[in-house]
Order: structure tokens, then C-alpha cells, then sequence
């Protein structure tokens, strides 16, 4: 497959997103990868497909680089990776300007709607992800 078509998503921080430390807690990174992943999908997916699929999520490997304060300016670049059966391989960094502040890994899981079992996305839509080479 060629390279995929990277999806900027942009991040509010809410109050309720700081910690104890006066920073974005760690949780709140992984709220983030989820709703940027499925913009993803959403974006690039049509309607009828998006309707009659789920996603759940297998694994996240999070890197944390610098800390993030309430008013910073960030937006999560994501990348798919690779789709493997009914798996999907997510890239998605998250940045304050130029500044990487965390970088994750993320493993998930196609279901079908009405079965609630893994189901393989058809090849024509998985080429909407990269772009013709």
C-alpha cells in the first residue's frame, strides 16, 4: 500500500483534562486518540459503512514527551498504518505546534454493527485510507 492519508484533528482542553500537577492528565490522552481515530474513519469512510461498522480498541502503547496546559494549542495527527483482516494499525501524534507532546500506537478491531463479530472491511474502502500512488 502506498502512504495513508494523515487526519488532523484538532483538541480542546477542558479543565476537567488537568491534574493535580497543573497538567493534562494521562487519561485524557487516550480520550483523545479515540475520538481522532474515529474522525478518521468517519471522514474517509461513506456514511452507509461507517453506519454498519464499530471499532474497539485492542491495544494503545502511548510515549509521552512534554506535558500539556490548559489553553495549549494542539491538534493529533493520524496515520493508518496498516489494516490486517478485521485489524486496524493507527499512528497518531499529538502535537503543541511544532512540539511532539505524546506519540501512540494504537492496535483496534472492526465489528460488524449487527453481528458484534470482527468483520474485514472491503478492500475499496480500505484504498480510501492511501492515496493512489
Amino acid at each position: 500500500m502506498s502512504n495513508p492519508i494523515p487526519h488532523l484533528y484538532p483538541i480542546g482542553i477542558d479543565p476537567a483534562d488537568i491534574d493535580f500537577m497543573g497538567h493534562v492528565n494521562n487519561a485524557s490522552y487516550l480520550k483523545w486518540v479515540q475520538a481522532a481515530v474515529l474522525d478518521h474513519w468517519r471522514a474517509l469512510a461513506p456514511s452507509e459503512v461507517v453506519a454498519g461498522h464499530l471499532w474497539v480498541a485492542l491495544k494503545h502503547e502511548i510515549t509521552y514527551r512534554k506535558p500539556t496546559f490548559l489553553g495549549d494549542d494542539v491538534i493529533a495527527t493520524v496515520l493508518l498504518e496498516k489494516v490486517q483482516g478485521a485489524k486496524a494499525f493507527y499512528e497518531t501524534v499529538i502535537r503543541r505546534g511544532e512540539e511532539v507532546l505524546a506519540e501512540v500506537k494504537s492496535s483496534w478491531c472492526c465489528i460488524d454493527a449487527l453481528t458484534l463479530r470482527p468483520a474485514r472491511l472491503a478492500r475499496d474502502i480500505v484504498q480510501r485510507f492511501f492515496p493512489a500512488e
